[in-house]
C-alpha cells in the first residue's frame, strides 16, 4: 500500500510548481519533500517526476495523481457523514475541447465549483484526442466526441454543438463567388485548430469533397474567430460562439444551409464518489 504522505508530496509539487513551494505549503523543508519523492520512486520502481525546467509528472506519476484525485473525492463524501473529519479541497484533472471551454462550459460548472470548493486542472484537447488521455490514466474525466466508454468508466451523452463554415463576406466573394464547389475548395484557405482537428475534413467529406486544401493552423478557439474576421480563411466555428458576428453580418456561411453536428460525451470513472456524480448532474442540466 502506498503511503499517502508520499502521494501528497507529489501532488503538491505539481500543483505549486516546485519543491520549495511544496514544502512551504506542507510545512516541510525542501529536502524533506525531495526525500518523499525519492521514496515514492523507489517504492514503484520508476520516476514520478521530470524535474526540470519545471516539475511535471511522468506517465507513472500522472496515474498516481489521478489516484490521489479519486481518493480526495471519496474522502469528501466520507467527511459529509463523519463531520469530525476535515473536508479536503478536491482537484479534478479534466480533458475537454477548446470550443466547449470558450462557450458553454464555464457557465455550466461555475456555480457548482464554487459551492463544492472544487478546483479544476483543465487540459485542452481536440474532441477525438481527449479520451486517449483518460485511457492512459492522465485525467480523471473528459469531454469529447467519442461515445465508447473506457473500461471502468461511465459515458453520458450531453448533447451536440452545431458548427458552421464561416468567413467574412469579402472572403466569400473572393473565393466562393462561383459557389461552394471543388475548384473553390482547392484554392480557398481554411483555418484548422490543429493537426488532430478533423472537423474541416468531416464537413468537406459530408459535402462530397475529399481532396487537399490550403489551411492555417490556429490552436486557439478565440484566435480562430479572429483569423476568420481578419479575412484569412474560413473555418468550422460553433454557432453559439459566432452568434453576434453572424447577426452583425461580419461572418457568413460559405455553404448556406450546411452545418456539422458534433455530439459531446462526458466520461468519468465509476468509483469517483458523489462529487463526480453531482458534477455530472450539473453538466446534464446545462448541456450545450
Amino acid at each position: 500500500m502506498i503511503d499517502y504522505k508520499l502521494l501528497e508530496a507529489l501532488a503538491t509539487v505539481i500543483e505549486t510548481g516546485g519543491f520549495e513551494r511544496a514544502g512551504a505549503v506542507l510545512g516541510l523543508s525542501q529536502s524533506a519533500i525531495s526525500q518523499r519523492i525519492r521514496t515514492l520512486e523507489v517504492r514503484i520502481g520508476q520516476p514520478v517526476l521530470f524535474r526540470s525546467p519545471v516539475p511535471r509528472a511522468t506517465p507513472a506519476g500522472q496515474q498516481l495523481l489521478n489516484h490521489v484525485q479519486q481518493v480526495q473525492l471519496l474522502e469528501r463524501d466520507l467527511a459529509k457523514s463523519l463531520p469530525t473529519l476535515s473536508e479536503p479541497t478536491a482537484r479534478l484533472r479534466i480533458a475537454l475541447n477548446a470550443d466547449s471551454l470558450a462557450t458553454w462550459w464555464a457557465m455550466a460548472i461555475g456555480e457548482f465549483c464554487r459551492s463544492e470548493i472544487l478546483l479544476l486542472d483543465m487540459l485542452v484537447e481536440d474532441q477525438d484526442i481527449a479520451l486517449r488521455r483518460m485511457r492512459e490514466g492522465d485525467v480523471a474525466a473528459c469531454l469529447c466526441s467519442n461515445s465508447q466508454p473506457v473500461a471502468g468508466a461511465r459515458c453520458i451523452p450531453l448533447g451536440s454543438m452545431t458548427y458552421l463554415p464561416l468567413a467574412t463576406p469579402s472572403y466569400k466573394t473572393q473565393y466562393f463567388n462561383q459557389g461552394f464547389n471543388e475548384q473553390s475548395l482547392q484554392s480557398a484557405p481554411a483555418i484548422v485548430f490543429g493537426p488532430n482537428d478533423q472537423l474541416q475534413h468531416r464537413f468537406l467529406a459530408q459535402n462530397g469533397y475529399h481532396g487537399a486544401f490550403p489551411y492555417h493552423l490556429c490552436p486557439s478557439s478565440e484566435g480562430f474567430v479572429k483569423l476568420a474576421l481578419a479575412g484569412m480563411g474560413y473555418g468550422m466555428i460553433p454557432e453559439i460562439q459566432a452568434q453576434h458576428e453572424i447577426k452583425a453580418g461580419r461572418l457568413v456561411s460559405i455553404a448556406p444551409g450546411q452545418s456539422l453536428e458534433v455530439e459531446l460525451y462526458w466520461h468519468f470513472w465509476r468509483h469517483s464518489g458523489g462529487v463526480m456524480e453531482r458534477l455530472t448532474t450539473a453538466l446534464k442540466a446545462a448541456r450545450p
